[in-house]
């Protein structure tokens, strides 16, 4: 059983950057392929971003590519969002999860645990 626990979310300006980080224990994280997702009031989740188990591959939704960046330090039991330039529509609750496979997917369906979410709020 993997226990995942975001922190580093909170209220930034239009054009700011924060970074998401989620701990994981309970389990060796380097057998996991670790994923983002968040959800806004009133909309269904949206894939965020994901990475295989050795880091190797990664994957992100138009909407975020090449703003966001997905890393992890399996060393530390640790993964990473670096989120630059964002914008109002970014304002969601991030949740991390983790799937017991080589690479995660886009689809929340698919991984096996998560974490309780952190909030990112962006003013304009």
């Amino acid at each position: 059983q993997v226990q995942l626990v975001e922190s580093g979310g909170g209220l930034v300006q239009a054009g700011g950057a924060l970074r998401l980080s989620c701990a994981a224990s309970g389990g060796t994280f380097s057998s996991y392929a670790a994923g983002w997702f968040r959800q806004a009031p009133g909309k269904e989740r949206d894939f965020v971003a994901t990475m295989s188990r050795s880091g190797g591959s990664t994957y992100y939704p138009v909407s975020v590519k090449g703003r966001f960046t997905i890393s992890r330090d399996n060393a530390k039991n640790t993964v990473y969002l670096q989120m630059n330039s964002l914008k109002p529509e970014d304002t969601a609750v991030y949740s991390c999860a983790a799937r017991a496979r080589n690479f995660g997917g886009y689809s929340w369906h698919g991984y096996d645990y998560w974490g309780q979410g952190t909030q990112v709020t962006v003013s304009s």
